[in-house]
Formats: C-alpha cells, structure tokens, sequence
C-alpha cells in the first residue's frame, strides 16, 4: 500500500463529520461559521469543495491544486469574526486556525485508515503525514507553524484537543449539519449512519460538548459498523474505493476547462 492508496481511499469520507465538529469546538472557528456562513445549510457544497480541494492537493497537477485553492480562498473571504466577550476575532486566512483547519483533516483520516486497516508502518505514516503538510500549505499555513514530526503533532493536538468548548450557537451549527434537511436525498438517508460515525469517532470528551447522544447500544451499534466495514471495504475493487477521488478530479478538470474555453464571437 502507497500513500496515494491511502489518501484515496473513499472510507476516509466517513470521518468528515468528525472533522468539522472538531474544528467547531474551537471558538474562534465555531463563531465564525456560525455568524458568517451557511455552510449547514448547503453540505453538499461543503462537502464538494472539501474533497475538490484535498483530491487536487495530493492527487492534482500544480494547476488543478492551484484552482482548487483559488476556490477555496473564495468561500473564505466571506467568513470572519470581530470577536466578542466570549469568542476570539476570526478570520478564515488567520494562519494558526488554519492549521487546525488542516490538522481535524490529518488526524481524522489518519483515525479512519486505522480503524479499517490498521496502524500504519513508519515510513508510511511519515509520507502521510507529510502529504496533510501539503494540505496546510494550500491553506496558507507557514511550514514553521506547521509540527515538524509525528511525535510533536500528537503534541499539538493534545494541547488543542484541552482547549476546546462549544456554546449554544456551535452547537446549533452541528446540530443543523447532522440533522439537515437541506441535501439530495442520498444524502439525507445515509445522515443515521454519518451521525453514528460522527458520535463514534470523537473523542468523548468532544462528543459530550456537542450533546451528542451516545450509549452502551450506540456503542454497539457503531462497533458493528465498523466490523463490517473491515471486513468489506478492503474488498471492493479499487475503482470503486477510489470512486469519489477520480470523480472530483473529472469535475475540477471539466470546470478548469470551462473556464479557460474562449468565448464564441469575442475577440481573443
């Protein structure tokens, strides 16, 4: 198995929620989604834009992360935060949060492999690691910001993991994300399941700030799932477990063209 083998696998999707409640849970963040975006109210194209970007980062051509980028900073221009009594300013180019940003990304990918595959060996997980470097970069985030190693990462995000706390308005943004009625229909019947894993794969601590419900039965249920899906997954052929990656990057490609394809009856 390659990194690419990795960072294309579609079971890491599963972990998506995990990682948007975790950024949530940190103030600055929360509050800035939750008074300048409607990103809960339009997952799909939360979701679309998060995978075009992380596809075209790892897998894309210099061009294709660069647009992918470009769209990106797009939808972060509006988001930001004068900051208030209880919540920090916050603005979506701030490069410390965009770590964070980028680091939810890493560990819950990380933690959605393992889940299914296993630990990963050192050569590799050190390859992994240094792809989701790639992913911070794009993000503007400092290569000096960004933790040097594995081991001082850890570091980091147990520091940050400590600092993290949610109040009625992030809790209303999770709220309407896991439960939203706002999405194709697909989407909304796989939404018992995505709460599930979301609930599943938090650290509990996390899981608890976001009133999350969660029991010896969900338990269960959720170590069901993911017998399961270690059992199956790894069958699937590749195309299929590699669909959504090759499908983004058709989408970003065909966009990429549009835009660039001259205009019948104007001048060049």
């Amino acid at each position: 198995m390659t990194v690419n083998d990795i960072a294309g696998n579609a079971v890491l999707i599963a972990a998506g929620g995990r990682s948007i409640l975790l950024q949530l849970a940190n103030p600055a963040i929360g509050h800035g989604v939750a008074n300048h975006s409607d990103f809960a109210n339009r997952p799909q194209d939360r979701l679309n834009n998060t995978l075009s970007f992380v596809y075209a980062i790892v897998f894309g051509t210099p061009e294709e992360a660069a647009a992918a980028t470009r769209r990106v900073n797009h939808a972060h221009v509006p988001v930001h935060s004068a900051g208030t009594d209880t919540a920090p300013a916050y603005s979506a180019f701030t490069p410390e949060l965009q770590l964070w940003v980028a680091a939810t990304l890493y560990d819950s990918a990380l933690l959605m492999h393992e889940l299914v595959y296993g630990p990963l060996n050192d050569d590799l997980a050190d390859a992994f690691y240094d792809e989701y470097r790639k992913l911070g970069a794009a993000l503007q985030v400092p290569v000096a910001l960004w933790p040097p190693d594995r081991e001082s990462f850890r570091i980091y995000w147990n520091d940050c993991l400590a600092d993290l706390t949610t109040d009625e308005a992030t809790r209303a943004v999770a709220y309407e994300l896991l439960h939203t009625r706002n999405a194709p229909f697909w989407m909304r019947a796989g939404l018992p399941v995505g709460r599930l894993m979301t609930a599943g794969l938090l650290p509990a601590h996390v899981r608890e700030m976001f009133d999350l419900p969660w029991s010896p039965a969900r338990q269960v249920r959720f170590d069901r799932v993911l017998r399961l899906t270690r059992m199956m997954y790894p069958l699937l052929p590749v195309g299929i477990r590699h669909w959504p990656k090759n499908f983004y990057l058709r989408a970003l490609r065909k966009s990429m063209q549009t835009m660039t394809a001259p205009v019948p009856g104007r001048a060049r």
